[in-house]
């Protein structure tokens, strides 16, 4: 049977763990016994869905844990649920407004466990399920201007901390309005995904992203990618789409679909900031464009 969800639990006695476990046996559960366990299993690569805390623990205590973890970009969205004695009004006043979405009393009441951890748990989906759709294109299904955005800034951000390097690849599709033209609207849509799922496969590195830029444009984020990795990655995607053979009759560089891209690096120019990279690779598309198309530029 397919687990509900993940559930972190937080507790130095092993006996409220177990107990909990046994509550929540329709969900994969993972155990930490002291809060520096807990921030590192919520910083792992699986992280919970929902995080069961206790408050009074050694070393660090519930408040702690919950402040650390909220304050951190990669854990903050986990939703934490407190574990605790009878609370007073002013203990749940201070966890709710730490971050906490809510509290469950010892000792525990099966039903209102099952209850407060299904209801937000089901929040949580719900939530990632809407963030997802908000930073992805409807219709080629790989990340949209929003999340190009973001990522954008994100990388740039780290790579000058770490000194590093950024690439970035500006594509377009050749005469693609004659091709909606000849072929109508639908079959137009068609070779869009086709094309950004073949470009996808390109980007093949977890921390690639490519996304629809707009219309029948995309662009990579390359992270830790010189220039010459970078125009590899080009050449790779020029390649990649005319080998889908998407029939163009109203192109006149060939007989098939066909892309310009663009390529700017940071390491081998003086960039200041994200958008001049970004400026200038598209600069680098409207030469490839200028040259003959079905061809990349820096």
């Amino acid at each position: 049977m397919q687990k509900k969800g993940r559930v972190l639990i937080v507790d130095d006695e092993k006996i409220n763990c177990s107990v909990l476990i046994s509550l929540l046996e329709d969900y994969s559960t993972i155990i930490a016994l002291n809060g520096e366990q807990a921030i590192q299993r919520a910083l792992s690569d699986q992280p919970p869905d929902l995080i069961l805390l206790d408050v009074i623990m050694p070393g660090l205590d519930g408040y702690e844990v919950c402040r650390l973890l909220k304050k951190n970009e990669g854990t903050k969205q986990i939703p934490i649920i407190f574990i605790t004695v009878k609370a007073t009004e002013a203990e749940e006043a201070k966890g709710l407004n730490l971050g906490a979405v809510d509290y469950i009393s010892k000792p525990f009441s099966p039903p209102i466990v099952l209850a407060r951890v299904s209801n937000h748990i089901e929040l949580k989906h719900q939530r990632d399920l809407l963030e997802h759709l908000n930073i992805t294109d409807a219709l080629t299904g790989i990340a949209n201007r929003r999340r190009f955005d973001v990522s954008l800034e994100h990388e740039w951000k780290r790579v000058i901390r770490m000194k590093g390097c950024i690439s970035l690849i500006m594509i377009d599709i050749d005469f693609f309005k004659q091709f909606n033209d000849i072929y109508g609207h639908a079959a137009g849509d068609d070779c869009l995904q086709k094309v950004a799922q073949a470009l996808d496969k390109v980007c093949a590195r977890d921390i690639d992203l490519l996304a629809r830029y707009g219309g029948e444009e995309f662009v990579a984020v390359l992270p830790g990618t010189d220039i010459e990795g970078a125009m590899t990655v080009a050449n790779t995607m020029k390649d990649c789409i005319i080998a889908l053979a998407i029939p163009h009759e109203g192109t006149s560089i060939g007989d098939c679909i066909s892309i310009s891209l663009g390529v700017a690096s940071n390491s081998n120019k003086d960039i200041e900031a994200p958008q001049i990279l970004l400026k200038q690779a598209d600069e680098a598309l409207y030469k490839a464009k200028r040259n003959g198309r079905n061809q990349f530029s820096d």
